[in-house]
């Protein structure tokens, strides 16, 4: 199924023939080079200030596209979804839903939603706001009655937007290593009830 939305740009200059259509919807396999490409470009925002130039210079989106290629086409699970959200026909950003894998976590009943990426260059233009509302309503359709997401802790823009929308800290962290441990991250997870 397909999330579609009309976004009007409500600025000085009127909005192009009705604004610009968008939309979420299930990943393709199709998808995978331009999933792999806006990664790459997020990581290289994000991590600039964690890891180390080189590394984040020998990101490989050909190799990352293989990667998401495969997981679009063999999950494990009926659940485990990929989101992209498209403005027209092109990939601005993506998000993954799925049983929730953490040890305290039941995965009949706590669902998650993990690696909300918008392209650098497109944020603030709703996308992460359409792929979270879309995930919360796959995760719903799944019969998931919570929703995990873990945030880095100096993420501080994505955490407020977050809690705006009726999310809060659990108490739960974590440190990711980073390319083989080149780098570490500090994570907090936030949840929100989604069911009744």
């Amino acid at each position: 199924f397909t999330w579609r939305m009309q976004a009007h740009d409500h600025s000085a200059s009127p909005a192009p023939s009705g604004g610009a259509d968008v939309s979420v919807r299930v990943g393709w396999s199709d998808d995978a080079p331009a999933i792999a490409e806006i990664q790459v470009s997020a990581w290289r925002a994000t991590y600039a200030e964690v890891l180390p130039g080189e590394l984040l210079d020998q990101l490989d989106a050909g190799e990352i596209a293989e990667v998401w290629a495969q997981s679009l086409t063999q999950s494990t699970d009926a659940r485990n979804r990929v989101l992209v959200g498209l403005e027209r026909n092109t990939v601005r950003g993506f998000c993954v839903t799925g049983p929730c894998p953490d040890p305290d976590a039941d995965p009949i009943r706590v669902g998650e939603i993990s690696d909300l990426t918008v392209d650098p260059e497109h944020l603030g233009n709703g996308h992460g706001s359409r792929l979270m509302q879309a995930a919360v309503d796959t995760l719903v359709a799944d019969h998931f009655e919570i929703a995990n997401v873990w945030v880095n802790s100096e993420a501080d823009a994505l955490r407020k937007f977050l809690e705006s929308a009726g999310w809060a800290p659990d108490g739960a962290h974590r440190t990711l290593e980073l390319i083989s441990g080149d780098a570490q991250v500090k994570q907090v997870r936030l949840h929100t009830t989604i069911a009744g």
